[in-house]
């Protein structure tokens, strides 16, 4: 009993912990977005935010079937969201293998030794050599490291909050996967109503042309009147084209976002999302709960934080527990014999106590390491916040301007339109030339594709604002949202 009484002190004392109390680091948080509208403050709460709560199938407001179905094929495709899936096994495997220090570890081994000791060690007298021996061993060795001062358990604490980094990394990946997805098949679909808008005009300037052909020789116009037309004409053409290039260099990256080869894939021409939804951007305050970037950075400064308590154990005494039993003999055929059994235990009463006493200021520098590195995750943490502040604002103002840019651009079209038929009509009465035409048909044409990009440019914008926010929310709130 006498014998076993430093190893109950060592586990008596075990699990003192010197990983330093970790608190999240203060922050300034407004109290409301400022591009909010005085109406829109205060009347959103977005349900029970967390940054692992799943956040749903949020695209599905924009009520468009090939873009689900693009999601969907994404999320089983895409390469970069099955790289961050195996870094998170990588991230479990690394703390299991931590993990492990927690428990005895045993091993098991077999095999011989041969051997002859110095004459003068084995004490025989000079002139005659000692006898060479053959020893036969198949020992089960057991050691296992008594957690003194925490340096296993914040070893442990640091590789699960690495794990849990992981893994938030993960789903901030898959967020913005799922909004480049949504933001790229958007803008194919506004280059799709744009094209429109120009195939429409090509085949009115196309008819135009026709009609001042004719006129031209009847003797009715000059030249002048139809070279312009047909310069109209080429010049809108040409922006298709343009148009066309652009679109199919859209559908390749939204190819390689499914996992797809380009050539394998085509987005059939569409129209583009009528009324984009209104999306709620609840509270500052859930912003730092929902992103799971911000998670990942608040997961990271926790881990910083228990690797100074594993910097902090290595000032202070390491207590191993070692024993080995087994077989040992001389003679292989008489080795598994119940009188060659044997059995060590390690130095004083079964444990070895290891002191640091000088190392050059290894670990002091690795300790001030580890306060560097904590300093630099709580810089990254408080960055992340202020740029998804950011992003949120910037977001809330753009669609507040786009809303704002819309409405003028539907009510200058209106006046756009009637220009060119007055124009139009005022050419055919000889009262005016075919400038004052085209260059009406340009304000319309102009105007048009400036609407088609308004709208596309909400939608992305719409997405955009999802992925600041973090995501999508609960279904019965996010359908109030939208009415």
């Amino acid at each position: 009993m006498r014998a076993l009484v430093p190893i109950f002190f060592a586990l008596a004392v075990a699990g003192c912990n010197l990983t330093p109390k970790f608190e999240t680091p203060p922050v300034e948080m407004p109290a409301q977005f400022k591009e909010l509208s005085e109406a829109e403050r205060g009347t959103w709460k977005q349900a029970q935010p967390a940054d692992d709560v799943p956040r749903g199938e949020w695209w599905k407001i924009f009520r468009d079937p090939v873009l689900d179905q693009l999601e969907l094929q994404a999320l089983e495709a895409n390469q970069n969201l099955r790289a961050a899936a195996a870094r998170v096994a990588q991230a479990r495997a690394l703390l299991g293998i931590t993990a492990a220090d927690r428990y005895p570890q045993g091993d098991v081994g077999f095999g011989p030794t041969r051997s002859r000791p110095s004459p003068l060690s084995a004490g025989a007298p000079q002139g005659r050599e000692p006898q060479t021996t053959t020893i036969w061993r198949a020992p089960l060795t057991v050691s296992y490291e008594v957690d003194l001062f925490g340096r296993v358990a914040s070893s442990v604490s640091a590789a699960q909050n690495d794990v849990a980094s992981s893994e938030a990394l993960y789903r901030s990946i898959l967020l913005s996967l799922q909004a480049d997805v949504a933001q790229t098949y958007f803008n194919v679909r506004a280059i799709d109503a744009e094209l429109e808008v120009l195939r429409n005009t090509v085949r009115t300037r196309e008819e135009n042309v026709r009609l001042l052909q004719r006129r031209f020789e009847l003797g009715d116009i000059g030249e002048l009147d139809l070279a312009r037309a047909r310069t109209e004409l080429s010049t809108t053409r040409a922006d298709a084209i343009g148009l066309e290039r652009t679109r199919a260099q859209l559908e390749h990256a939204l190819a390689v976002l499914i996992g797809r080869p380009p050539s394998a894939f085509t987005v059939p021409a569409g129209s583009l999302v009528a009324d984009v939804p209104r999306v709620p951007a609840g509270l500052p305050s859930e912003l730092l709960e929902r992103r799971p970037d911000i998670a990942a950075a608040q997961r990271r400064m926790i881990a910083s934080n228990a690797r100074i308590g594993v910097a902090r154990s290595a000032f202070f005494p390491a207590l191993n527990l070692t024993g080995s039993a087994g077989f040992e003999s001389n003679e292989l055929s008489n080795l598994f014999q119940w009188s060659s059994r044997t059995w060590v235990l390690g130095p004083l009463f079964g444990t070895l106590l290891s002191l640091p006493i000088f190392d050059g200021g290894r670990r002091q520098a690795n300790l001030e390491r580890t306060w560097a590195v904590l300093d630099e995750s709580i810089a990254d943490y408080r960055q992340n916040v202020l740029v998804a502040f950011a992003e949120v604002e910037d977001n809330l103002a753009g669609l507040r301007v786009l809303r704002d840019q819309a409405e003028a651009t539907r009510d200058s079209l209106g006046s756009a339109e009637r220009a060119l038929k007055l124009a139009d009509a005022r050419y055919r009465a000889g009262a005016t030339s075919y400038l004052d035409v085209i260059d009406a048909q340009r304000g319309v044409l102009s105007i048009r594709r400036l609407d088609t990009q308004i709208t596309g440019a909400r939608a992305t914008s719409t997405v955009a604002l999802v992925r600041a926010l973090g995501g999508g929310w609960d279904s019965p709130r996010s359908e109030q949202a939208t009415r």
